[in-house]
C-alpha cells in the first residue's frame, strides 16, 4: 500500500519547507589540520595472503575456543590490559572474530584494508588503547593461532601473520594519533530527554560536552554508567543539528546490558559516553540517483537521518522508503515518515507486515519491495535485522542494482561479516 504522494515530474518546484527543523544546516566547523602521511607499508605477498586465509580455515572449527584462549593468555601475561575490557567478554569475543575475518578478507585490497584498520584505530581510542598494547595483542594472537592451527602452523605461516598484524597495527596506531590531533577519545553526553515509544523502544536525546561531528546515516558507540567499558552501537535518528544534540532510538533487548539500562533506567540528567561515529551508509553529494531505503525495527533511525539529509540539501531525486515489522502495531517510525512525506513531494513511504494478514500490507520487506520498482537505476540503503538486510540485498541485486550501490553497515549489524563466520556464530549481537 502506498501512503504518500502520487508520481510527479522529476523537476517539481523546490519544496516550500526547505527551512523546516530537519533541514536546518548545522554550524560550520573549522578545517582540521593537514594529516601526516601514513608510514610506508610493505604489502603482503600473494603467498602470505594465501597462508593467512588457509590458517583461518584451519582454525574455523575451533574459533570460539580460540578466542577464549586468546583473552585468557592476554590477561595472564599482561594483567594491566584487563581494565580496558568489559567484565562480560561474550560480545567482545565475537567482535574479535569478526574483526579478524574482515582483516583477512581485505588483505589483498590495501585501500579498503587501510580504511577498515584506520577506523578500528580511531575507535579503539575510547578503550584507552595505547601503542604499547599492540605488541601484547599481536603476541597473544599468534600464540592462539599457533595452538589451534595445529600441524598447519609453520615458520612461514608465523612470518605471514607477523607481517600482516604489523601492517594492521601500524595503520591503527597512525589513525589514532591523527584522530587525537582534532577530536577527543570520548564525549560526555548528558541525557536531556527520555521518551518511551512503546514495544520496548525509547527515544533518548543527549547533549555532548563538545561538538560531536557525524554524517547522516552513520552510527555511534554508547557506554552507560551502569556497565562501564561495555559499548553498543546506535544510529542518530536525524541529520546533524545546529544545537549539537543527538537523538537515539533504542530497543531493549533481552539480557542486553546497555539497551535495558538506556530504555528502563536512564533519565534526564544521567550522563553517558559516546565514541566517534563510524559507517559508510551516507549520501554521496555528487550523485543524483533516486534512492530506495528499507528499514526494519529501529533500523528506521539511520534511514530517517538520510531522508532529513536529503531534505536539507534540497534534493531533486525521488526517495522511496519501505518500513517493515511483524505486525501493524510494531510499525515503528512509520508515522514520522508519513509526516515527512506530506512535506516533501519527492518522498513516498510504504509499509509491510510479515506476521499479520492486512490487505495491501501483508508480506516481508523483500517480498513487498520486489512488487515495486524497477530499482536497477537506484541507490539503495538498508538498515535492520541481519536476515532482512541480507534478503533485501539479494532481492535488489536480482533487480539489477550492482553491489556497490547497495549500502548497509556491517559493524554490529553484521550482514557482511555474518557470511564469513561459522554458522554457530551468526546470531545477531545481544544489543
Amino acid at each position: 500500500m502506498i501512503f504518500s504522494r502520487a508520481p510527479r515530474e522529476r523537476h517539481d518546484a523546490p519544496d516550500a519547507t526547505a527551512q523546516s527543523p530537519e533541514s536546518a544546516a548545522p554550524p560550520s566547523t573549522p578545517s582540521p589540520p593537514a594529516p601526516s602521511p601514513l608510514p610506508d607499508l610493505v604489502p603482503l605477498t600473494a603467498e602470505e595472503i594465501a597462508l593467512m586465509r588457509a590458517s583461518v580455515a584451519a582454525v574455523g572449527p575451533y574459533a570460539a575456543d580460540m578466542t577464549v584462549y586468546f583473552y585468557a593468555i592476554l590477561f595472564a601475561r599482561y594483567p594491566e590490559v584487563r581494565g580496558l575490557f568489559p567484565d562480560n567478554l561474550d560480545v567482545q569475543r565475537d567482535r574479535l572474530l569478526r574483526g579478524l575475518l574482515q582483516i583477512v578478507d581485505l588483505v589483498d585490497d590495501p585501500e579498503n584494508l587501510i580504511r577498515f584498520c584506520g577506523r578500528l584505530g580511531r575507535d579503539h581510542r575510547k578503550f584507552g588503547a595505547l601503542n604499547g598494547h599492540y605488541p601484547a595483542v599481536g603476541e597473544c594472537l599468534l600464540a592462539s593461532l599457533a595452538r589451534y592451527a595445529g600441524p598447519a602452523w609453520s615458520p612461514e605461516l608465523a612470518a605471514a601473520w607477523t607481517h600482516g598484524y604489523g601492517v594492521v597495527a601500524q595503520v591503527m596506531m597512525h589513525a589514532a594519533r591523527e584522530d587525537a590531533r582534532t577530536a577527543p577519545a570520548v564525549w560526555e553526553a548528558e541525557i536531556i530527554h527520555h521518551l518511551h515509544r512503546g514495544h520496548g523502544i525509547a527515544e533518548i536525546t543527549v547533549r555532548p560536552d563538545a561538538p560531536y561531528p557525524y554524517t547522516a546515516g552513520q552510527y555511534a558507540s554508547v557506554e552507560t554508567p551502569w556497565h562501564p567499558r561495555t559499548w553498543r552501537y546506535y544510529s542518530p535518528a536525524h541529520a546533524p543539528r545546529p544545537d549539537n544534540t543527538v537523538t537515539f532510538h533504542v530497543r531493549a533487548v533481552a539480557q542486553g546490558q546497555v539497551s535495558q539500562g538506556l530504555v528502563y533506567s536512564a533519565k534526564p540528567g544521567d550522563v553517558v559516553r559516546l565514541g566517534p561515529t563510524q559507517g559508510d551508509m551516507t549520501l554521496d553529494p555528487r550523485s543524483d540517483r533516486d534512492l530506495v531505503c528499507v528499514a526494519g525495527g529501529t533500523g528506521m533511525a539511520p534511514i530517517k537521518a538520510l531522508v532529513e539529509d536529503a531534505a536539507r540539501t534540497g534534493t531533486e531525486r525521488y526517495v522511496d522508503v519501505f518500513v517493515g515489522a511483524r505486525t501493524a502495531e510494531e510499525l515503528y517510525g512509520l508515522d514520522d515518515m508519513l509526516r515527512m512525506s506530506q512535506r516533501h513531494h519527492w518522498l513516498s513511504v510504504r509499509a509491510a507486515v510479515s506476521h499479520e494478514r492486512i490487505a495491501g500490507l501483508e508480506g516481508s520487506l523483500p517480498r513487498v519491495l520486489n512488487e515495486f520498482g524497477p530499482w536497477y537505476r537506484h541507490e539503495a540503503f538498508l538498515s535492520g535485522p541481519v536476515d532482512m538486510v541480507t534478503q533485501t540485498s539479494a532481492t535488489l541485486a536480482r533487480q539489477g542494482i550492482p553491489q556497490e550501490r547497495i549500502h548497509f553497515d556491517p559493524f554490529d549489524v553484521p550482514a557482511l561479516e555474518a557470511a564469513l563466520l561459522p554458522r554457530k556464530l551468526r546470531e545477531p549481537p545481544e544489543d
